[in-house]
């Protein structure tokens, strides 16, 4: 049984973690990750990716049970570093990837919302990187990638003390975009991957690959880059028939070219 779900609906492609019962990221739901975005960069048809768990918990970590079968720091730096290359790879896809977080999202399953571009969660979940509690440290990137989404005082706090927040906490230090009750999480999800994919799928490349250049690169090389994209942009047909639409005070009919 596969550990992830996948469907694609109206340009809306669904990652539904079922790893029951914590969803814990084992080394086969990474394998089933990489599988799933392998399909959605091969068929080329979503604008837009939503990843959610089923039952409790939207990801409550790593699978520790795993971690006993490893001998070597060397096997453990291998599985750091495969768990780092799926996240970054999420990262860096040319369309958004939105987390929608409920009950928790722990250690590795923290991570992986991290690696998102976008986090809705609920009020009441609870979010955290609790290894040192274990004797351990976060291994797929995340002491790297909550300090640029809390600020390093923020992210020494929370990874030093292992202590988790709650969904509306995490809504307050930026480390999600929107709080929602729990019953709310999948409407509010589906209304905000609605309105992207509404866009023209060329500009939601462009803008993915530009807010990446601005988080590593040099603003020099942003701008650089922002002036091809926009000159590569106002030559194609969307272009045209936005600013068509516009000017009649009619809704744009993009096609994606």
């Amino acid at each position: 049984m596969t550990a992830l779900v996948y469907e694609e609906k109206d340009q809306i492609a669904y990652l539904t973690i079922q790893n029951p019962p914590a969803n814990v990221l084992s080394s086969t739901l990474i394998q089933d990750l990489n599988k799933a975005f392998d399909r959605i960069e091969n068929e080329n048809s979503a604008k837009a990716v939503v990843i959610k768990g089923e039952g409790r918990f939207f990801s409550a970590g790593a699978d520790i049970k795993e971690f006993t079968s490893l001998q070597a720091s060397s096997d453990y730096q291998a599985l750091s570093e495969n768990g780092q290359q799926m996240f970054n790879r999420i990262e860096n896809l040319s369309i958004p990837v939105i987390a929608a977080i409920h009950g928790a999202a722990f250690g590795g399953g923290l991570e992986l919302a991290m690696a998102c571009h976008i986090r809705i969660v609920t009020e009441n979940a609870k979010l955290g990187l609790p290894e040192t509690t274990l004797g351990i440290i976060p291994g797929f990137a995340g002491t790297q990638r909550l300090p640029r989404l809390v600020g390093t005082a923020k992210a020494y706090e929370l990874i030093l003390t292992g202590e988790p927040i709650s969904g509306s906490d995490a809504y307050q230090i930026g480390l999600a975009n929107q709080v929602v009750a729990d019953e709310e999480l999948l409407d509010a999800t589906n209304r905000l991957a609605a309105k992207i994919i509404t866009k023209s799928k060329p500009t939601i490349n462009h803008i993915m690959n530009l807010i990446s250049i601005a988080k590593n690169e040099s603003f020099s090389k942003g701008m650089d880059e922002e002036a091809i994209a926009f000159g590569d942009v106002f030559g194609r047909d969307d272009a045209k028939e936005g600013i068509q639409a516009f000017l009649e005070k009619r809704k744009p009919h993009f096609q994606d070219k």
